[in-house]
């Protein structure tokens, strides 16, 4: 063998060491990076309204009086999102922790399109920065990517909760009822702590369903995307009736027929309950899901609710935790708000009644509900102003009413 050859057959073995040798030590570098012990779960919802076509329409999501408690902290101020123009609000995502042992991890959540508006405990870091000028329409002005991220959480399995309270009976602390360890971050304001990690937000990502109410009273759900939708279930309540039709999981497209009024809310909970269980929380979490949002999923109205696809969570609210868990299990929930002839009839009553406390149910969701009745009877515009402005009035010299 000549020298030349030589010495590119010690070259090649040379390299090939190098490269084994950086593949192993990338190897053993990503498990000693790796916490095999720790389990995180995660549960949150997406909440849309749809137009008369069956997709998310814009609308200001953030719309209402608050619902959180005071300790919880905001993008700028509490009515910052009032004004913010989205087609998608994100209502508490809570990350769980599962250890058997104390251990320090940090977390980072991306939001595409979106904006963080709230989270607890106080993070390190968020993006687009509070002191950001944003007008009402932002999401919609260019490409924008939020993010969320907290540096040091320590999970801490046998440290006694000592959880913040406000004095108030808030949906929010129902999230708490789980097994999941206490979280611990040490901020500028101090020491705070939790049993999960919360944010919440709008954005004008694309929803991956569609529901069409047609003129038999069906209502027509398509899948807009290419991953198959794990479930579906029509719900409807009128009054104290109520009910659900389950549709199973969705590729394509599906007619569901008008659920039948004749349900209960804790057989609506039950089968909800064995869905969220069947897509990865343990029954603690599912229970503590539904108990914090049954009061809204189970309102007046129509709704599509349906579970969100991994993939498409994944996409839409990419998470880091590192040191990496053993598991990471996230369900969503998706909202899509419908809006019915019985829903217009119902609100077109309660109007020419001055009937705040019917049209107060309606809440966020009445904007979009009048602008469809706006565009389906513009010649009634004029008339539907005035006796919602009369229905205010009324309420406001009368608030007992």
């Amino acid at each position: 063998m000549n020298s030349i050859a030589v010495r590119s057959t010690v070259l090649v073995f040379c390299l090939a060491c190098l490269v084994f040798s950086g593949l192993v030590s990338g190897r053993s570098g990503r498990q000693s990076s790796a916490n095999a012990d720790l389990i995180v779960h995660e549960w949150g919802t997406f909440t849309s309204i749809a137009d008369r076509s069956g997709k998310a329409v814009k609308w200001s999501p953030g719309g209402g009086p608050t619902d959180l408690p005071r300790f919880v902290e905001h993008f700028r101020t509490a009515d910052f999102k009032g004004g913010l123009r989205g087609t998608v609000r994100m209502e508490t995502p809570v990350i769980y922790f599962y250890s058997p042992s104390e251990t320090t991890v940090s977390v980072k959540v991306s939001f595409s399109r979106g904006v963080i508006t709230e989270w607890y405990p106080r993070a390190s870091h968020i993006e687009p920065d509070p002191g950001d000028v944003l007008s009402d329409t932002a999401l919609f002005d260019g490409p924008r990517d939020g993010s969320i991220a907290w540096n040091s959480v320590m999970v801490s399995p046998e440290l006694p909760a000592k959880l913040p309270q406000d004095g108030s009976e808030n949906h929010y602390y129902a999230a708490r009822k789980t097994g999941a360890a206490p979280v611990t971050v040490r901020t500028r304001k101090g020491v705070q702590q939790e049993k999960f990690l919360f944010y919440r937000g709008v954005s004008v990502f694309d929803v991956p369903v569609a529901a069409q109410s047609m003129v038999d009273g069906k209502v027509l759900v398509r899948n807009l995307g290419t991953e198959e939708i794990p479930e579906i279930i029509l719900f409807e309540r009128r009054g104290e009736k109520l009910g659900y039709r389950t549709g199973g999981a969705l590729q394509g497209e599906a007619e569901l027929e008008p659920p039948e009024l004749t349900s209960t809310v804790e057989s609506m909970s039950g089968d909800l309950e064995g869905v969220l269980i069947g897509r990865g929380l343990y029954p603690d979490e599912a229970r503590a899901m539904i108990e914090t949002w049954k009061k809204s999923w189970f309102e007046e109205g129509s709704r599509l609710l349906y579970i969100v696809p991994p993939r498409v969570v994944n996409a839409v609210l990419p998470l880091s935790i590192h040191p990496a868990p053993a598991q990471v299990d996230r369900v969503f929930v998706g909202r899509l708000e419908l809006i019915t002839s019985a829903t217009e009839q119902e609100v077109e009553t309660a109007l020419a009644r001055h009937d705040y406390p019917t049209i107060a149910k309606f809440g966020r969701f009445l904007e979009p509900i009048l602008n469809d009745l706006y565009e389906k009877y513009p010649d009634q515009a004029a008339r539907l102003e005035r006796e919602l402005g009369e229905t205010y009035n009324a309420q406001a010299s009368d608030p007992g009413k």
